[in-house]
């Protein structure tokens, strides 16, 4: 029943849950250095207004179709259409995509949490060395720390909406800027730190080109959390008299917000620990920055600050890192738990436990995937590569169907739930925007282009992900 949904207490609540979602892992490292090497500013206008002319009206889409049917994406996209059979089925990819995702975002988190964990206990210099991320990914010290990370995500979910999901994002997401602003403040002050911020911020027109710009596009709707059904399920628990458009803004704002002051830090960091860094040769892989390059990088403190200095800097980067990994975990992963609570009649501790169980036996796969197990270490093959398990989900179910998610979710409002529904839902609590030029832009845009350019980027993805080529090359 529609009136014994759960809902965030706050729209302040709303807001820190729904960008915790969206500041995760890519946006502290990846975003950073793929936005120097990729035209510097000229990227980050590109970024910003991709949010905000593109990403923007597949947020507010996503969230009106959670309040309006107080549902799941699933439970969403059914009844609002009137069960027609394929946005049911459109429904079980929203449901399904997520779930895949947390599978293998459940296992860079622990690995995160493991080098949290060595970074305190004074082992900075056995994570700077060469060979221990791949000592450490195939040891099984692994699933200790994976019941820690579980443990962590289920004591927030199982507290519900208001007192797990909205308390959390009130105690994390803060902490999180805090220490943000702290390592930014750091770096900042140190000795050739400017090359870095210079490095991050002017534009480079010469190297835009096709093929950046689509990653641009692809980094801001991948940031934002679009396709995962994360936004429907959270806009299910707003309720009629929020302000949803501005929500929306907020939201994309705080995201933005954080993956450009998350530069302010990688970038000079870089230039100001290592001065013959060549830039250009860094990897855009977090998995890479995180766990092979920074702790080398950390490493070179212990110089100026001494190796307990230096470890207590990586011990607070670890801890950054890992309240973004959690924030997001755990709003991926409420979208399946929800989903059955709905769609199911369950009660949430019983649809955690349906839904823990699938993710440690998955999770645990992927974590196998990694030399412990041949089958799941050479798991197929495709694009002329052998593929593990852990690469096969993720390039299908976070690069291939996030964005098919999306255009179908345009497609959605515009073309099956119609404009003018849509509109009566999204002007609840907002008679501002009623009429307004942003309200006419988004019913245009999400109508014609939005939905091209997610069918390029999905067209793109899958002829280079399993064809081996690009469409832009």
């Amino acid at each position: 029943m529609a009136d014994s949904r759960e809902q965030f207490g706050s729209k302040l609540g709303f807001i820190l849950a729904a960008a915790g979602s969206a500041v995760g892992i890519g946006n502290l490292v990846g975003f950073p250095v793929g936005a120097a090497k990729n035209g510097g500013g000229a990227f980050l206008i590109m970024y910003a207004l991709f949010v905000f002319f593109i990403c923007l009206p597949v947020m507010i889409a996503e969230m009106t179709v959670g309040r309006a049917s107080q549902k799941d994406p699933l439970g969403a996209l059914t009844n609002l259409s009137h069960n027609q059979a394929g946005w049911r089925f459109a429904g079980w990819l929203s449901i399904i995509t997520p779930f895949m995702i947390a599978v293998f975002y459940l296992v860079i988190t622990v690995w995160i949490f493991g080098y949290l964990f060595e970074s305190v206990i004074g082992n900075l210099d056995v994570l700077a060395q060469a060979d221990t991320f791949g000592n450490f990914i195939t040891s099984y010290n692994l699933f200790i720390y994976m019941a820690g990370v579980i443990a962590v995500v289920y004591l927030i979910l199982q507290g519900g909406v208001k007192e797990g999901i909205e308390k959390a994002a009130k105690i994390l997401m803060p902490s999180l800027f805090f220490m943000l602003l702290a390592l930014v403040i750091f770096v900042l002050t140190r000795d050739n730190a400017m090359a870095g911020v210079e490095y991050y911020l002017v534009p480079d027109l010469d190297k835009i080109d096709a093929s950046v710009v689509n990653g641009a596009l692809s980094q801001a709707f991948f940031s934002l959390s679009l396709g995962m059904g994360i936004m429907i399920t959270y806009g299910s628990y707003i309720n009629k008299r929020a302000d949803l458009p501005g929500s929306a803004r907020l939201v994309a704002l705080t995201d933005t917000a954080v993956a450009f002051t998350a530069g302010l830090m990688i970038l000079p960091a870089i230039f100001s620990f290592n001065p013959d860094v060549n830039p250009d040769e860094l990897s855009e892989s977090s998995i890479s920055m995180i766990f092979s390059y920074l702790p080398q990088i950390f490493l070179e403190l212990q110089n100026s600050l001494g190796y307990f200095g230096a470890s207590a800097v990586a011990s607070l980067f670890f801890l950054l890192v890992f309240f973004a990994a959690i924030t997001s975990l755990v709003s991926i992963f409420e979208v399946p738990v929800a989903a059955l609570m709905s769609e199911k009649g369950m009660q949430r501790k019983a649809s955690l436990r349906v839904c823990g169980v699938l993710l440690i036996v998955f999770s645990v796969m992927c974590a196998l995937s990694f030399g412990f197990v041949a089958f799941f270490t050479d798991f197929v093959t495709y694009a002329g590569s052998s593929k593990s398990f852990f690469d096969v989900v993720y390039d299908v179910f976070y690069d291939t169907i996030l964005p098919l998610n999306g255009l179908l979710i345009c497609l959605f409002v515009i073309y099956r739930w119609k404009k003018i529904k849509f509109n009566e839902e999204l002007d609840q609590g907002a008679p501002h925007f009623k009429g307004s030029i942003l309200e006419r832009y988004v019913n245009f845009s999400l109508g014609t282009f939005i939905p091209v350019i997610l069918l390029v980027i999905f067209v793109n993805t899958v002829a280079l992900k399993y064809f081996g080529f690009s469409l832009f090359a």
